[in-house]
């Protein structure tokens, strides 16, 4: 399950704020967001895997406290973010 590396750049090259940019809020909030959508497809076939359920939670708790931070520190990048990845 874990996302391909061509996968990844792709996602790193969208959200990245400058050149070399891989661990801005905005990219780890995107790669968790995709993280999330694959392990809730996961748990659609799967719905006693409970571990993978406790890593959902965990991964959605880490997006959400990034989110905070960045709604906090960066209103404009925040309101972009959200509606490019169709969160709230």
């Amino acid at each position: 399950m874990p996302v391909k590396k061509e996968e990844k750049s792709k996602i790193i090259e969208k959200f990245k704020i400058h050149e070399g940019d891989t661990g801005s809020a905005e990219v780890q909030i995107a790669l968790i967001t995709d993280r999330i959508n694959s392990l809730v497809e996961h748990l659609k076939t799967h719905k006693k895997d409970q571990s993978s359920r406790r890593g959902l939670l965990m991964l959605v708790g880490q997006r959400k406290r990034l989110l905070r931070y960045l709604e906090k520190n960066d209103g404009t990048n925040y309101l972009k973010l959200v509606e490019s990845l169709g969160l709230r």
